[in-house]
């Protein structure tokens, strides 16, 4: 189940509690501190419940469950040991759109409360969707951690002070630059020290100062391999540090999902046979964002400099006087050989790795071919899916012995990861049968041999042929014979 996430304003709206012991108690509570008009209904009350009542703090409503009780109510529990109480009040409640939360059991529910880090007005909810409450608690606990007591002070400072931000930079790029100091410099600094005045005296200090006009600059990025998780952390700062995004069609979504939500993202995936045109359309992107002051991430599948063409970026960039920096990627090579438990080196079987291209046959043209079809080393070829053929035909005519063993990698790094195993003497048609689809690498040597027992992610390597659909087989005719035909005496 994927939950909506969703912060609800309960100040002084009614919340109705069904259920008078120690889980409603805790409910109450926690309804209570966001503000919210709670009731509470059940035939006996903890004694803290029942002081919450005489304080006026909490109404009660004695007895059974009434479909009455739901009146008015924006929200409400159902916290009582009583399974078909519970799902009854959360039937009666659904009838009447009112959200309803059963207490350990997401099935009934129509809302989560999620486990809660509270740096308030900064909160930060956890939610499995009810399938893994413990699970939710223990990131809660890591958070915890990792998120500093002085976040809230900064939140508070940040929204007394947001209005006049918003005057004093009335330009979006310029204003996302000063939160930026504000959240990671000076002012940051003291309220970690415990010193609130002096924090409020240096953002005011920072409001008054004229800002000195920003130039633009542009930050290659290598997004790795589709594996958001092998996103560098220094890349991860520059996407949330991004006004811009220019990224590649096979950039995956969930590294995407790591940016800034309000940065502009533009994708500039180049097409087969206008590769040049796009190229120069990517360069007018940079430098149009560029000059006009924003900060431009250029986001590339891999490593730029592996076959990404950044270095060509980077000298248009420093012909027309643009600041740049590179953040490296993992380039596929090294991811999917590691996901793919192929190791590029190894001591018993290659000393040397070559990363290829052979996404045409002009690139094919310019490779050395007795080099690349010596033995004891690593092939690793990129974006060579269609023209595997005339590769397994030109290492073959130069040498390459015909049972030289083949990895080829579908998705490396993704949930959807397919390895194909098997030799030279049969790759285009192990490809082919398998239908295995770009992105692809392709590792051959020594080494892929040991794909096999050394897998360790995703699916087991496919290492016989893909059987033949039903419709594509050839259709089986018997023998028919005919005997003669006997006369009737």
């Amino acid at each position: 189940m994927k939950l909506y996430p969703l912060f609800a304003d309960l100040s002084r709206r009614a919340v109705l509690v069904v259920g008078g012991g120690v889980v409603a108690e805790r409910k109450a509570a926690a309804l209570l501190a966001a503000g919210a008009q709670v009731t509470v209904g059940a035939p006996e009350l903890t004694p803290r419940l029942q002081r919450w009542v005489r304080q006026g703090r909490v109404a009660h409503r004695a007895g059974e469950f009434s479909a009455t009780w739901l009146d008015y109510a924006w929200l409400a529990v159902a916290a009582t040991d009583d399974r078909t109480l519970n799902a009854r009040v959360a039937e009666l409640a659904g009838l009447r759109r009112v959200f309803v939360n059963v207490v350990d059991d997401a099935e009934l529910s129509s809302f989560h409360v999620p486990a809660v880090v509270d740096r308030s007005p900064l909160v930060v909810a956890i939610s499995s969707g009810g399938a893994a409450p413990m699970l939710a608690r223990r990131v809660r606990e890591q958070l915890e951690t990792l998120l500093d007591h002085s976040l809230g002070p900064l939140a508070q400072l940040s929204a007394r002070l947001r209005k006049r931000i918003r005057r004093r930079h009335p330009e979006l790029a310029a204003r996302r630059r000063f939160y930026t100091e504000l959240f990671t410099g000076p002012v940051a600094a003291l309220l970690r020290k415990g010193q609130p005045e002096k924090a409020a005296a240096a953002a005011e200090q920072a409001l008054r100062t004229v800002p000195v006009e920003q130039a633009g600059s542009v930050v290659l990025v290598g997004a790795g391999p589709g594996d958001a998780g092998l996103l560098t952390l220094r890349g991860l700062r520059a996407l949330n540090e991004a006004d811009v995004i220019l990224h590649d069609r096979l950039v995956s979504a969930e590294v995407l999902e790591l940016a800034r939500r309000d940065a502009e993202r533009i994708e500039v995936g180049k097409q087969a046979g206008n590769h040049h045109a796009t190229q120069d359309e990517i360069h007018a992107l940079l430098l149009g964002h560029a000059r006009a002051g924003r900060r431009v991430v250029r986001l590339k599948g891999g490593d730029p400099f592996v076959f990404g063409r950044g270095g060509e970026e980077l000298e248009f960039l420093r012909e027309h006087g643009i600041p740049y920096e590179v953040v490296p990627g993992i380039t596929a090579a090294l991811a999917c050989a590691a996901h793919a438990g192929v190791p590029l080196t190894h001591r018993d079987h290659a000393q040397s790795v070559r990363f290829v291209t052979a996404h045409c046959r002009e690139s094919l043209d310019t490779l050395d071919w007795p080099a690349l079809a010596q033995e004891r080393q690593t092939l690793a070829v990129y974006m060579g899916v269609a023209g595997l053929d005339r590769l397994q035909q030109r290492l073959l005519a130069h040498g390459r012995v015909p049972s030289t063993p083949f990895a080829l990698i579908e998705n490396g790094s993704r949930a959807n990861q397919r390895v194909v195993i098997g030799t030279l003497a049969d790759l285009p048609e192990r490809a082919t049968a398998h239908m295995v689809r770009s992105p692809a690498l392709l590792i051959l040597g020594e080494v892929a041999g040991l794909a096999e027992r050394l897998a360790w992610f995703g699916a087991p390597p496919l290492d016989e042929p893909a059987p033949v659909p039903s419709r594509l087989r050839p259709v089986q005719t018997a023998q028919i014979t005919r005997e003669p035909v006997r006369r009737r005496a």
